[in-house]
């Protein structure tokens, strides 16, 4: 398994994760179309956020940075949000 986690800080992440939660149904929509998904984790920390998607593989993780870089570009680019800092690697462990 592999994980991407994109952390939204500075400019415009509070207000994209507004917009996020005001469309959550729309984001799950278009994250369940990623290969692979094994889960999503979206959340707000108040001044912006982070996820974590976890994918069989590196290939779904490129994807499902793709799937969000989109619907950002599509539902919220209005709001100019800074670019996250994305952080990924192999799931050493993971329980569920």
């Amino acid at each position: 398994m592999y994980a991407v986690i994109r952390t939204y800080l500075g400019t415009g992440a509070r207000r994209l994760f507004e917009r996020l939660e005001e469309r959550k149904t729309d984001v799950e929509a278009a994250l369940r179309t990623v290969p692979g998904l094994v889960s999503y984790t979206l959340l707000n920390t108040g001044d912006g956020g982070t996820s974590v998607t976890v994918c069989t593989d590196k290939a779904g993780s490129d994807a499902s940075l793709k799937v969000a870089r989109e619907w950002i570009q599509k539902n919220a680019s209005d709001i100019h949000a800074d670019p996250p800092i994305v952080t990924e690697g192999p799931v050493v462990v993971q329980i569920n």
